[in-house]
């Protein structure tokens, strides 16, 4: 009996001996799964995608709110109780607003504004444009907006509406319809990007889709008066065409007849120059020359015909042999 209660204290001795050790552990497991617990609320990480930055916001702190320095691309490790990671797409992106249900959204987009003469035009207009990453922090302290389509389909859609607004107010029907729609254009896409480039809002691209919707009435009108400007630019460049060839020819007739005077000139003061050279003795040298030529060609043989003293005719017959 005694042995058996020594035994049953040795077991006691070694129970009360090895608790602690087992009470220090299941501490220390305890105290990890509370740090477990406790950085899922305190810290967090996530990814910048590439062709994104991040603006941290400071929620917590003297310096709260954007933080100057836009978060690059990469894993980024933030507490959610005192800072915030907002990410916003620093690529070309491209939007379309139309009249077509079926491109961009399904309602219709199609943006209207007024002529110089106070006529209303409807146009289907298609946008480019790019954050620069470096003024992403200026551009959240702008707009406050972390979505991107409620900037795009908000204020970046009334911004180019009051553009095509402003602008067409110096323009009249005929120019935005016609032969200035570039011109026009060029000073819309200059009025956007003026308006959004201190928040580093580049405009890439900007145009219409299409050709713009007026009245009927007016666009027959216009397409009427180009038709006819440009018959008479056609007749006109004909009559140039015409005068051009007539003015050749008579250029040429006025040569040749030139030409032709220049060699009667040179007759006549040929002729003239011989005329004064027929001296007496060039002409007694001449008589000379041509006698030296009868010389010449005289076979020896005396003429047949004789004239008498009388004046009568005499035949000479030949001599008999």
């Amino acid at each position: 009996m005694g042995t058996f209660r020594r035994g049953g204290g040795d077991e006691a001795f070694e129970m009360r001996k090895t608790s602690p050790l087992i009470k220090w552990g299941i501490l220390a497991v305890g105290v990890v799964l509370v740090l477990l617990v406790m950085s899922m609320f305190l810290l967090r990480v996530t990814r910048i995608e590439p062709g994104h930055v991040g603006v941290q916001i400071n929620l917590a702190g003297a310096q709260r709110g954007a933080s100057e320095i836009p978060v690059r691309t990469g894993w980024v490790v933030y507490s959610p109780l005192s800072t915030q990671i907002i990410e916003f797409p620093t690529y070309v992106q491209t939007v379309k607003w139309t009249k077509d249900v079926n491109e961009g959204h399904p309602i219709n987009e199609e943006m209207g504004f007024n002529s110089k003469e106070g006529m209303e035009i409807f146009v289907d207009v298609s946008l480019s444009y790019a954050i620069d990453p470096q003024k992403v922090p200026d551009f959240y302290v702008k707009y406050r907006v972390s979505d991107m389509d409620t900037f795009t389909h908000g204020i970046l859609r009334d911004v180019v509406r009051n553009s095509l607004n402003e602008v067409a107010s110096t323009y009249v029907v005929e120019d935005i319809y016609g032969e200035k729609k570039a011109e026009f254009l060029g000073q819309v896409e200059a009025m956007i990007e003026k308006k959004m480039a201190p928040v580093g809002v580049g405009v890439q691209q900007f145009g219409f889709i299409g050709a713009p919707r007026v009245p009927a009435v007016i666009a027959q009108a216009i397409t009427a008066k180009t038709q006819a400007n440009q018959q008479a630019e056609r007749a006109q460049n004909e009559l140039a065409t015409t005068r051009a060839e007539a003015a050749k020819k008579i250029a040429e007739a006025e040569g040749e007849a030139k030409s032709m005077v220049t060699r009667a000139q040179g007759e006549a003061d040929a002729n003239r120059i011989r005329q004064n050279s027929l001296t007496p003795q060039l002409l007694e040298l001449r008589r000379l020359e041509n006698t030296r030529a009868l010389i010449d060609k005289w076979n020896g043989q005396l003429p047949t015909v004789e004239s008498g003293q009388s004046g009568s005719m005499m035949l000479q017959l030949p001599k008999p042999q």
